[in-house]
């Protein structure tokens, strides 16, 4: 069995430690409220998808404000073309989830008429930058 390390996950996705963290604790989360959902503890309307991706849309909030700070402390650090190459990464990846996060609860929700291959869209271009930046480590 092959597990990634850390250091490859922080390599490949482009993400630190901190937002890998943020991911998972918002990931729990979301798996609680999603399973007392399914099970129908809580709320059963449209509007209760939204209150279960919240935990995921708080997190990409609190992700971009992080790549924000990160950006100004490189810009500050005189580190250009690395702060422009990280943030317009983390920009893309953030962008390419939220709008699946959006999608997908929309889709929940019954607001949309999409088609699923088109909910994951954003996740087919997601795999795709990371392979191609996989292979620009390599």
């Amino acid at each position: 069995m092959m597990f990634f390390s850390l250091e490859e996950l922080v390599q490949w996705l482009g993400l630190t430690v901190f937002e890998l963290w943020i991911n998972l604790f918002s990931i729990s989360i979301f798996m609680v409220l999603l399973t007392l959902r399914c099970e129908g503890i809580t709320d059963q309307s449209e509007s209760g998808w939204w209150i279960v991706f919240a935990p995921l849309f708080v997190a990409d909030a609190l992700n971009a404000y992080f790549c924000v700070i990160v950006l100004i402390r490189m810009y500050l650090e005189a580190l250009y073309k690395v702060a422009f190459f990280r943030a317009l990464w983390s920009f893309c990846f953030l962008t390419a989830i939220f709008s699946f996060e959006l999608l997908l609860c929309k889709k929940l929700s019954g607001e949309t008429s999409l088609e699923y291959s088109e909910v994951l869209s954003p996740i087919f271009i997601l795999l795709q930058l990371m392979a191609v930046r996989a292979c620009q480590l390599h």
